[in-house]
């Protein structure tokens, strides 16, 4: 028997399947994936699947296009992509008001807008601000770095209304994804937007206000009222992949001054006839927020390099083509 469905579990390898009838089982990949190694299925995947008279476990025998994904570098390799999830609509970016790091906001933007998908940021756990004038500050601070695109919620699990405001966000038929680094309220938000206890969480202390990283794998949770959110575990290494659009869409601002330098090849260091330098010795653009920019850039430049030097090696009969499972 064949059927298609949506992979919306995600641990130890075996994808929790649902059908549109609402049918859940287990599935493994078919012989033809595992033996190719360039493809697996994530989370949000729309699949077919197999399933054998008397087997215990369905096939996917295949993975249908997707629309978009999420994508970082393989933390384990130099020249992999590992796609973290697919077909959603919008990208919430979890970040704890009190302990803002902008640089890596900045690249969880980059990602996030490489998606193609809406981009949202919520500062989360703003009860625990010190006062009045540090929550508007932060507030200031991060929305002076977003594009116009992206809205920036305050966000509280002692405040129902700001769990209500990032719902709607996530109406009915919609898939949202949630990252952030562990310790952020992930798991208590996914709970408060579910309407009951889905994922479990871990005490904050009362010392710092952190809690432990609680999410161990990726599932994709029922939003009451609304659609649907994959929460994803606390993600550590957020290395770019082929993200020379998220970084132009994360950095609009610098990006457009740099259309307007004089080469373009422009590295915004020291050249004459730099607009992006011109625009920091004005004040119009913070030199760190450049810095950013460009170390964003390179980093993005030596792993295209990377990637290409390990297809080249692996059309040579070199090393296994680990350029080719980029997209898995």
């Amino acid at each position: 028997m064949q059927c298609s469905g949506t992979v919306v579990k995600l641990d130890r390898g075996f994808p929790l399947i649902r059908t549109q009838d609402g049918g859940e089982f287990r599935c493994k990949h078919a012989t033809a994936y595992v033996k190719g190694g360039n493809l697996r299925a994530v989370i949000g995947d729309r699949v077919v699947v197999d399933l054998p008279d008397g087997a215990d476990m369905a096939q996917i025998i295949d993975i249908l296009p997707r629309k978009n994904q999420f994508i970082r570098k393989d933390p384990a390799e130099r020249a992999i992509a590992q796609v973290l999830a697919a077909n959603f609509d919008t990208v919430i970016i979890a970040h704890p008001l009190s302990e803002l790091n902008i640089r890596r906001l900045e690249r969880e933007l980059v990602l996030a807008h490489e998606t193609g998908a809406r981009v949202v940021v919520a500062l989360t756990k703003s009860d625990l601000a010190e006062d009045e004038a540090q929550l508007n500050a932060t507030l200031a601070l991060v929305r002076d770095i977003v594009s116009d695109q992206v809205d920036v919620l305050l966000v509280s699990e002692k405040e129902p209304e700001s769990i209500e405001l990032v719902r709607s966000y996530i109406p009915k038929g919609s898939i949202a994804v949630l990252i952030g680094r562990s310790g952020v309220g992930k798991s208590s938000m996914v709970n408060l937007l579910a309407g009951g206890h889905v994922m479990d969480t871990t005490p904050v202390r009362e010392s710092d206000g952190k809690g432990r990283h609680t999410t161990v794998s990726r599932a994709m949770i029922d939003v009451r009222g609304g659609g649907s959110v994959v929460d994803m575990p606390g993600v550590r290494g957020l290395g770019l992949w082929e993200s020379a659009d998220g970084i132009a869409a994360a950095f609009s601002d610098v990006a457009e001054l740099a259309g307007k330098c004089r080469f373009r090849d422009c590295k915004h260091e020291k050249e004459p006839g730099c607009a992006v330098l011109e625009a920091v010795e004005a004040g119009e653009i913070p030199v760190a927020r450049v810095e950013s920019y460009r170390n964003l850039m390179q980093e993005n430049e030596e792993q295209r390099k990377r990637r290409e030097e390990a297809e080249r090696q692996a059309s040579r009969g070199g090393a296994p083509s680990k350029g080719r499972r980029r997209k898995r």
